[in-house]
């Protein structure tokens, strides 16, 4: 019952795929919106999905989605998931996330914070930026990659838990059928 309320959920916020497949603006892509693992739910598009999408929330530009879109259609990654994973980094958690990717980035780096020198002045503010801007994108692909990887091996081994779970289940079940 909860599942079929949770697919009504879905379908009622998700496009459905021969819309957006027929769509004009969408038609360069030919073939390839036609991939059945870009709209299907299984083991490994979900997986591949949130690799993309926490992969590419760790991209500080604004065009994530679209980044996470392409990579979907390149790997046959489940579209929506990968697009919708991007939010992770969003108006209200992108400043302490990428702050944090920032600091990642200052210790894998091993400079010394560019703040202990730092003078508010129009050309403090530009020596402070292209002095940050190397640590940061650093910070943002460390911590891209490792979120990317954690969440690959993460939804694979929990798909893989679920599954193993429920044949286990129906194997009791059948062995031992007590009403």
């Amino acid at each position: 019952m909860a599942k079929d309320l949770i697919k009504k959920i879905i379908n009622k916020f998700v496009p459905n795929p021969d819309v957006i497949r027929q769509h004009k603006n969408l038609q360069f892509l030919g073939k390839r919106l036609h991939e059945p693992n870009l709209w299907h739910i299984n083991r490994r598009s979900v997986s591949a999905a949130v690799a993309i999408g926490l992969f590419f929330a760790w991209v500080p530009t604004p065009t994530q989605m679209a980044f996470a879109a392409i990579a979907a259609l390149y790997f046959r990654a489940h579209l929506l998931i990968s697009v919708a994973l991007v939010w992770v980094t969003n108006p209200i958690t992108m400043p302490p996330l990428f702050y944090f990717a920032y600091r990642v980035g200052l210790r894998f780096s091993h400079l010394p914070s560019p703040t202990e020198n730092f003078v508010f002045s129009l050309d403090g503010l530009w020596t402070g930026f292209s002095d940050a801007i190397g640590p940061f994108l650093l910070g943002c692909l460390i911590l891209g990659l490792l979120c990317s990887l954690g969440g690959y091996i993460g939804m694979d081994s929990f798909w893989r838990y679920h599954i193993t779970k429920r044949w286990t289940e129906r194997k009791q079940r059948r062995l031992h059928p007590s009403g």
